[in-house]
Order: C-alpha cells, then sequence, then structure tokens
C-alpha cells in the first residue's frame, strides 16, 4: 500500500456543510495559543463544530467563555467526552494550539494519535510538519485517514514574485494590521467581510494565516510558512486571484503580527504586496508587553500608526480595540482616548455594534457608498 502524500493547505477539501470536526486546545482554550480554536468556534465555514478539548475549562459553553454569549459548542475534558458528546466519531480532529514555535508537546502528540487511531482526519496549522513524521504517517495509514499541515507550502516553482499585478485591481483594499501578535485582527477583518456584505458592499477576505484557511476562507495564504522572497508576491497573487474571481467592492486582507514586532516582518510584505489604500489598526490598551516577548513593551497606537504610514503609501483610517484586561468603563474611555488623540474612528467589534466598522469605511472611502444601490444596475 502506497504512503500517502501529505495534503497542503491548497489541497484542503471543501467539504459540504455539517462536516463534523473537534479542535484539540488543551490549556489554552480563550488565551492567546489558542487564537486557531478562537477562530473555529467564532466562525468556520468548513466545518460543522462539535466541541472543543481543553480540560482546564471544561463543561463550560466555548461560546460563553470567548464572548460572553452561548454558541452551545461545548469544551470537554478529552477525546473520549468529545466522541460521546458527539454519538459518532466526528471526521475531523484540529490541533487548535498556535504557539510561537510551532511544535507539538509529547502530550499533545499523543492526542492526536489517538485520534487518528478513532479514524479521524488529522488538520494542523503548525511549523511542524505531521505529514513528515514517520509516526504519524505510519497512523495514518493504518487507519486510512489524512494528515493535512496547513501552512506547507507549495513548490517554489508554484510560488509567485511580486510582479505588479496588483496596479491592475481596480477596488480598494483595506489591510487590518496590529500592535501585536494574537491580538485579534482576523477577528476583526471576518466581522469587518460579514458587515460590509451585509451593508450590500461586496467585500471578501485575503486570509494571511493558517486559521482563516482552516475556517474555510477561499483566499489565502500562510504567509510564515514562505520563504521571504515569496511573501509579497503570494500576498498579490491571492489579491488577484480575489479581484478576478469574485469582482468585489472592496477587499480586506488579514494582517499577521506588526510592523513594529522584533520578531515577525509579516506586515511588511501584506502592505507590499495588496498596497492597501487604508489600514485599520488592532490594539489592545490593556496589554503592556508583547505576547510571547514579556521583556518587550507594547508599542502606542500612534507610533504603530505613523510607522505603518511612514512604510508605506497607505493611511491608517481607523482603530479597533481588543477588550482584554479593560472593564467596560476602561474600554469606553480607551476608545475616547484614541478618538481625541488619533482623529480617526475606534470600536470594540465584538462588543459594540459592527455596523460602527461599516461607518468607519465609509468615512474614508466614501466611494464606496454608492454601491449599496448601484450594484443592481451593473
Amino acid at each position: 500500500m502506497p504512503v500517502p502524500r501529505p495534503l497542503s493547505s491548497r489541497e484542503l477539501p471543501v467539504r459540504p456543510a455539517g462536516t463534523t470536526a473537534v479542535v484539540y486546545c488543551e490549556g489554552q482554550f480563550g488565551e492567546q495559543d489558542g487564537k486557531t480554536a478562537n477562530g473555529l468556534v467564532r466562525h468556520s465555514e468548513r466545518y460543522e463544530m462539535l466541541s472543543v478539548i481543553d480540560s482546564v475549562h471544561a463543561f463550560q459553553d466555548a461560546g460563553m467563555l470567548l464572548d460572553g454569549v452561548p454558541n452551545g459548542i461545548p469544551i470537554l475534558a478529552n477525546l473520549a467526552q468529545s466522541i460521546v458528546d458527539a454519538g459518532h466519531v466526528p471526521d475531523y480532529l484540529i490541533c487548535g494550539v498556535a504557539p510561537a514555535d510551532g511544535l507539538l508537546s509529547a502530550a499533545q502528540r499523543t492526542v492526536l494519535l489517538d485520534g487518528i487511531a478513532h479514524g479521524m482526519n488529522i488538520i494542523s496549522g503548525l511549523h511542524e510538519f505531521l505529514g513528515d513524521d514517520d509516526e504519524f504517517v505510519a497512523a495514518a495509514l493504518i487507519a486510512g485517514v489524512t494528515i493535512t499541515d496547513v501552512r506547507r507550502p507549495r513548490s517554489t516553482k508554484d510560488l509567485h514574485l511580486f510582479s505588479g499585478r496588483i496596479f491592475d485591481v481596480t477596488c480598494p483594499r483595506i489591510a487590518v494590521l496590529g500592535t501585536d501578535g494574537a491580538i485579534g485582527k482576523r477577528t476583526t477583518a471576518t466581522l469587518l467581510v460579514q458587515a460590509l456584505n451585509t451593508h450590500g458592499i461586496r467585500a471578501v477576505l485575503v486570509g494571511t494565516g493558517q486559521t482563516t484557511i482552516i475556517q474555510g476562507g477561499r483566499y489565502g495564504v500562510a504567509l510564515d510558512a514562505l520563504v521571504p522572497q515569496f511573501c509579497s508576491g503570494e500576498v498579490e497573487d491571492q489579491v488577484v486571484a480575489a479581484f478576478e474571481g469574485e469582482d468585489p467592492d472592496v477587499i480586506v486582507v488579514e494582517g499577521q503580527g506588526a510592523l513594529s514586532h522584533p520578531a515577525y516582518l509579516t506586515s511588511a510584505h501584506i502592505l507590499r504586496g495588496s498596497r492597501p489604500e487604508a489600514v485599520i489598526v488592532q490594539h489592545a490598551p490593556g496589554r503592556r508587553v508583547l505576547s510571547d516577548f514579556p521583556m518587550i513593551p507594547m508599542p502606542s497606537v500612534s507610533s504603530e500608526v505613523a510607522l505603518i504610514e511612514a512604510f508605506a503609501d497607505t493611511r491608517v483610517i481607523g482603530i479597533t480595540v481588543n477588550h482584554e484586561n479593560l472593564t467596560d468603563a476602561q474600554l469606553a474611555e480607551a476608545i475616547d482616548e484614541i478618538e481625541l488623540d488619533l482623529g480617526v474612528p475606534a470600536t470594540d467589534p465584538l462588543t459594540r455594534p459592527t455596523s460602527e466598522l461599516v461607518e468607519m469605511v465609509l468615512q474614508a472611502l466614501p466611494a464606496l457608498s454608492p454601491q449599496l444601490t448601484s450594484r443592481t444596475a451593473r
């Protein structure tokens, strides 16, 4: 029997609605390193999320823990409980942890191998490719299941250098950048696209990380898995593909890391590759140090805005606030202070109406407003 060929993110099967999945996030759900699981619980076009595995938060509702709103997805203590709760073996076990080093611990390996033994396909967004691991390959072969490494890049011959095709994209691009990693850029970008579409403005999301791809985004690339030479070109290629494939009014590009961050360069490639007319900056006023780098203080939002506007031919049109570590009163005060200091609108997409995101965009890009009535005339 031939050894199964590892799958890449571009080969993720697009399953019909109802494809079932459990997301493994032991000890990290609701935390920064659980951002893949957090994102899947909030939004998934590809999978029906049945449960989250995290014994630390077991027997709570995942939506209630994340956002204070129940969503019917239980958090359970282990894989056995997830199978019993589902009433059958779910189709997929998704690795929902996203540590900075992108590697599995011995305990995490055991859980994923147990999933394979039960007949579950594995989805992983780690830098460590499970499809290259002899133990995982052998287990998958015996069980007849697949392993998909979402961060596995395509062959170098299939990657794109920056070509200038971005200048043929006539609709505006909005990049959602931030002041740190794991700060909510993907969530804000997703909510922004949903809100714009609800208001009659056809918006398409281009993802730049593994979680957006797992969620089912049609356009995107796991940017931090690429050789830097191809990063700008791959962003450009996906933006062009979204423009040609969807005829959108606006394209929203998910950010990664932060332009000021000493460990990540991906924001620079996003700015160069997508050449956005506008940028929204995600900031956490209650965060004092960079995630995973406690020796480095957080930048101010004003310094990040200045850096972005100096680095690229673009402008920051608004600030979205992550409310972690803030009371309601502190959140309101932070939003007021940002608006006063920077002279741009600010909002918290998770606790305030998403219509405020639409107003933020239309205030800066008023040419989009006629689209509300003119699309039917095309």
